[in-house]
């Protein structure tokens, strides 16, 4: 699964990487972020040449937290600073959606910076006054447990952004465990280093900054439950910022990570405390931490969830490794998580008829003129991101069915493209023929996000599609098919193996299973 979950991810990764480039940061970051010295080493990164005497402020009131890492970490010079933001967001992948819960990493902007991006990118996607930002704490003195900066703000190059007073002051009477204590924050740089992100994609975003001072269940349970009980009717986004595996090799990282990930995606809590105590109990060389902020993912887990998140989309993914500047036999691992709420598209008639239009035009070009048809469109709902299915039927009989499952296109465009393909690129049928096309009906299949399936009794035959993967083999099936072949669950699943080439029982034991939903529609 850890494998699966990277290379869906692989190619939003590698695509990130010329942007490593432009980030001057001079050297590795100590705690999470470092590579050099010990893995407790704490002593703060070498100063950046452009590293200013002063920091531009903004009106606020109470006590302002003074940047910790600015110039070391980050470009300390607000110009160049704004500048290397923008550019990376600019190249963030949006996906539809907009996110009640993300999970980014913290390290020199250098390393993990792109990543980060990806996560910060996906806020223009919907309305945020409030930004909680929780972390561990990575620096001595800790916690005890939880500790708010509850008044004024945090300052960066680009000025000061402002605690919401009001809900600081809210969790810190919600639970004994929750107290305002300014020393843990001194010099602590993962919240402040999320911050330059969100005053560029959400500029009029408060702050609620949240160090955790350890993750046991207490007081995870403690947090999440604080915050459910201020932030709801709020337009509120819970960011955990942390990294995830701390120091092994490059190919260690990317297993551990990868299953990290992977146990994130499930959604279940309990399964990534499990995750990551198993991992560590594998005596996996150098590895000392698989996540430095597992409270605080686990925590924003909880809220997301408690606040309507059902989806969680893994956003990029990338380990020190990956810099120019990066030693691959010790590294840092970097993962971009989103959670939110799935809509299915409400389309009218008109919008339901515009996308069949669109795939009948492509068809007809490619076999016609052998000429690529990419009709722009204006409609909102029709540009959304999503994964789709084409299923061609010639006198009630399947000729050809080829989808894209990942959200990486305009809707639009991703139906004609997967029309095409349904119509030439079909192992199981010779390409279609110009004079077959007027034969030919259109079915259009608008795939959900994948959530992963940990138990098959959570499977309901005629809602879900399904696919596997196991032994380097996968398949799918359509909420459509178990309906039409009159299939119960079992039988539903075992056919699902056989369509990865795979032994009928195959997903009892070592198979990883996801379900989606699906709007479909198609011509008369």
């Amino acid at each position: 699964m850890g494998t699966e979950i990277l290379k869906l991810i692989l190619n939003l990764s590698l695509s990130l990487r010329p942007l490593l480039i432009v980030a001057l940061v001079a050297a590795l970051p100590a705690a999470c972020a470092a590579l050099a010295g010990t893995p407790t080493a704490t002593s703060p990164p070498a100063p950046m040449v452009d590293s200013p005497t002063a920091f531009p402020t903004g009106p606020s009131a109470g006590r302002v937290r003074p940047a910790a890492v600015a110039g070391s970490w980050y470009p300390g010079d607000p110009d160049q600073l704004s500048g290397l933001v923008d550019d990376m967001l600019a190249s963030a992948e949006p996906v539809d959606g907009a996110p009640i819960g993300l999970l980014v990493p913290h390290a020199g902007y250098a390393y993990s910076g792109p990543v980060a991006a990806t996560g910060f990118a996906q806020l223009e996607n919907g309305e945020y006054e409030i930004a909680v930002i929780i972390a561990s704490d990575h620096r001595a003195p800790l916690s005890a447990s939880i500790s708010v900066w509850a008044e004024g703000g945090f300052e960066t190059p680009l000025g000061v952004v402002p605690v919401d007073e009001d809900v600081a002051q809210a969790l810190i009477e919600a639970d004994s465990l929750i107290a305002f204590d300014p020393a843990a924050h001194e010099g602590e740089h993962p919240i402040e280093i999320e911050l330059p992100f969100l005053q560029r994609v959400c500029p009029d975003c408060r702050i609620v900054p949240v160090l955790m001072g350890d993750d046991g269940e207490r007081t995870v349970k403690a947090l999440a439950d604080a915050l459910l009980s201020v932030l709801r009717g709020r337009k509120a986004v819970v960011i955990a910022s942390s990294d995830l595996s701390h120091y092994p090799s490059y190919q260690d990282a990317r297993a551990v990570d990868g299953a990290t990930l992977s146990a994130i995606k499930a959604g279940d809590v309990a399964r990534v405390r499990a995750t990551i105590a198993d991992l560590m109990a594998q005596d996996i060389s150098n590895l000392a931490t698989c996540a430095c902020g597992q409270g605080a993912i686990l925590a924003t887990m909880k809220v997301a969830q408690g606040l309507g998140a059902d989806t969680v989309t893994i956003l990029g993914y990338a380990n020190s490794g990956d810099s120019p500047q990066g030693d691959r036999e010790r590294v840092v691992g970097y993962g971009a998580v989103m959670f939110w709420r799935y809509e299915p598209p409400d389309l009218t008639d008109a919008q339901r008829g515009e996308l069949l239009s669109l795939a009948r035009g492509a068809i007809a070009s490619h076999l016609e003129h052998d000429a690529a048809l990419d009709d722009e469109v204006d409609d909102p709902a029709l540009r959304r991101r999503s994964g789709v299915f084409v299923t061609l039927e010639k006198e009630g009989q399947l000729r050809g069915c080829v989808g894209r499952t990942r959200a990486d296109l305009p809707l639009h465009r991703a139906v004609q493209r997967t029309a095409v393909s349904a119509a030439t690129e079909d192992p199981r049928f010779p390409p279609l023929r110009a004079d077959d096309l007027r034969d030919v009906t259109i079915e259009i299949s608008i795939l959900s996000p994948f959530r992963a399936v940990t138990d098959v009794e959570q499977i309901e035959v005629g809602t879900h599609g399904l696919i596997i993967f196991k032994d380097g083999r996968q398949g799918l099936l359509l909420p459509h098919v178990p309906v039409e072949q009159g299939w119960d669950r079992g039988t539903y699943v075992d056919h699902l193996c056989h369509k990865a080439s795979l032994p009928a029982d195959c997903w009892q034991e070592g198979a990883t299973l996801f379900s989606f939903t699906a709007v479909v529609f198609g011509e008369e």
